[in-house]
């Protein structure tokens, strides 16, 4: 008994260290409680005082810039690359005025700054009157200044000229292939953005995707270590390799510079395409303009590429088109005769005629073509019947974008072949076979001529070879077929009579010695209010060596002055660069 009583008086005693453990609880809990309410006042109730107490102190965003993606050309037999579009440390040239301390300094500053950056008496006197506003900090005077420029203005050790490395978009090749590539210019926020061409169109892709770094700083303006950061790296937009030859590119579009000046044109296109894979070996537009001064263009429509954006009724050389719809149709034959009186009547209110009123008596498709006889051309449509006719003409890609991977592209339109449906044959059919009415782009008409170059397939016209992906991975462009439009024999007949008319016809100037060319001239008059003006567009298509085509390639010209016919101004200028072509890929004369 007495032990019991004793064991169970010795669990009834509190150690004490138990108690004071007791109180530590109690104490923390009290803590723990005064803490929570606290923090609860600070970020519930009191949140938007302290959160906009601490905006400009402790918080931090720093957003970080990815490199955009560079741009290059090629030469196509070699896989040689050149850079067309890349990123360039330049330097802004700035002042600091308040360093400058009077008239004589400034001027005498102005006048060395002009020296050096070869400015004339007024922009010499806009330059002192910048350096004379005393109490600016950051007065900018120059943007894109060369090192070698910094270098000599450096040892001039002018008082309160101060410089800024910038990374700038830079256009090697300065004008060539400008309208392909565009350019990079400035949005409303004064943001760097792409213009045109393939800046404009790959904008997103070249740019990349923007990091970013957000955390919290101390007082001293340092990191703090164990604050909660995040930090997210920029990923650098991608590279693209275009299709172009910089080879081909250089010659073609000197030579039709050359010749849209001597001819006195408004304006000049030309387009060699691969009619196999549809690949854009030269694309040019003039007048050009340099990339890197974009922003000294007076009128912005040079900024356009005629190539892609400026449709136009394309006159004769859409008269192949038919032609080899209505054989391919087997309405019509190489040989089919046609008596041609000089005039046709098609319900137009008025008779249509030749070029020059001429008329050219017994003849057959052949001839149609030779002598490019707008007459035989309304003869064949009507063998070939509306319905007919406008399937073909959209199964060869008219009235619908190309799809090139070049901003600003429009498509022409074929929207007269849509009235009078319940007629099987009118005047607006009748004038479309010989190109009036409708309209279509030089890309889109040297595609179609592509389909009877390469067996009868429209292939897909594309400008970007490949992109080129940060993490190393590599998308190639694949050849698309679209449709076949035409059938072998057919494309063999049209070939052979498009030789016939360089070689007999109205084209012979577009010859060149030693190889069969295939090609058709096209002297249209240009569309206005009223009627047709006397202004007319100048176009030659054609492809070579006519067997086994290398290229088809498109020149045309807006209102060439004095001379009336395109086979005296596009065929010549096709000859010469058609001729450069095949020596280029060294392709054999094969007559």
């Amino acid at each position: 008994m007495y032990l019991a009583v004793e064991k169970n008086r010795h669990d009834l005693i509190i150690p004490d260290s138990n108690k004071r453990l007791g109180v530590v609880f109690v104490v923390v809990l009290l803590a723990t409680v005064i803490c929570v309410v606290k923090l609860f006042i600070l970020m519930v109730i009191q949140h938007d005082f302290y959160s906009a107490l601490a905006a400009n102190s402790q918080e931090v965003f720093s957003k970080l810039s990815p490199d955009r993606g560079s741009v290059y050309i090629q030469d196509s037999r070699t896989g040689e690359e050149y850079p067309l579009a890349i990123n360039r440390d330049f330097f802004m040239v700035f002042a600091d005025t308040r360093e400058i301390k009077d008239d004589k300094t400034a001027e005498d500053t102005a006048e060395k700054i002009a020296q050096v950056f070869e400015y004339n008496d007024e922009e010499k006197l806009e330059l002192f009157y910048q350096l004379n506003k005393r109490d600016d900090p950051y007065e900018p005077l120059k943007k894109k200044v060369e090192e070698e420029t910094v270098d000599s203005l450096k040892a001039m050790e002018l008082s309160g000229i101060g410089f800024i490395r910038q990374s700038e978009r830079y256009y090697p090749e300065s004008n060539l292939a400008a309208h392909v590539i565009g350019f990079l210019g400035r949005n409303e926020s004064d943001q760097s953005v792409g213009r045109y061409g393939i800046e404009g169109y790959w904008n997103e892709e070249l740019y990349g995707s923007g990091g970013f770094f957000s955390g919290a700083k101390s007082a001293a303006g340092g990191k703090i270590t164990l604050a909660k950061n995040s930090f997210k790296p920029p990923e650098d937009g991608v590279n693209i390799l275009l299709t172009i030859d910089r080879t081909l590119q250089y010659m073609a579009c000197e030579r039709l510079k050359e010749a849209m000046e001597e001819y006195k044109a408004k304006s000049a296109s030309l387009i060699i395409i691969d009619p196999y894979s549809g690949a854009i070996r030269a694309m040019c537009s003039m007048p050009d303009f340099d990339p890197n001064k974009y922003n000294e263009i007076e009128a912005g429509d040079v900024y356009n590429n005629t190539a892609i954006f400026t449709p136009y009724e394309p006159g004769s050389v859409f008269k192949p088109i038919i032609m080899a719809a209505a054989i391919n149709e087997g309405v019509v034959r190489p040989e089919t005769d046609f008596f041609d009186s000089g005039s046709a009547d098609a319900g137009c209110g008025k008779s249509i005629k030749n070029a020059g009123d001429k008329s050219y008596g017994q003849q057959n498709m052949i001839g149609v073509l030779e002598n490019s006889i707008n007459t035989g051309m309304v003869f064949v449509a009507g063998k070939l019947g509306k319905q007919k006719m406008k399937q073909y003409v959209e199964d060869f890609g008219f009235g619908i974008k190309e799809g090139i991977e070049l901003d600003s592209e429009m498509t022409g339109n074929i929207d007269s072949f849509d009235k009078n449906e319940d007629k099987e044959f009118d005047c607006y059919t009748a004038t479309a076979s010989f190109g009036q009415g409708i309209s279509a782009t030089p890309l889109q008409l040297v595609s179609a001529f592509a389909v009877i170059a390469n067996g009868g397939t429209l292939v897909k016209p594309y400008i970007v070879e490949e992109l080129r992906y940060p993490n190393g991975k590599i998308e190639k462009t694949k050849v698309k077929e679209i449709r076949e439009v035409l059938d072998k024999k057919t494309t063999s007949l049209v070939s052979g009579m498009l030789v016939n008319v360089v070689d007999n016809g109205q084209a012979k100037r577009a010859g060149v010695k030693g190889y069969y060319v295939a090609g058709k001239t096209g002297t249209a008059q240009i569309a206005g209010p009223g009627g047709y003006s006397q202004d007319y567009i100048h176009s030659f298509i054609g492809f070579a060596p006519v067997d086994n085509p290398k290229f088809v390639m498109i020149v045309k010209f807006e209102k060439p002055a004095e001379i009336k016919y395109a086979d005296s101004t596009t065929a010549p200028v096709f000859a010469d660069i058609a001729k450069f072509a095949l020596q280029y890929y060294q392709i054999p004369p094969g007559r």
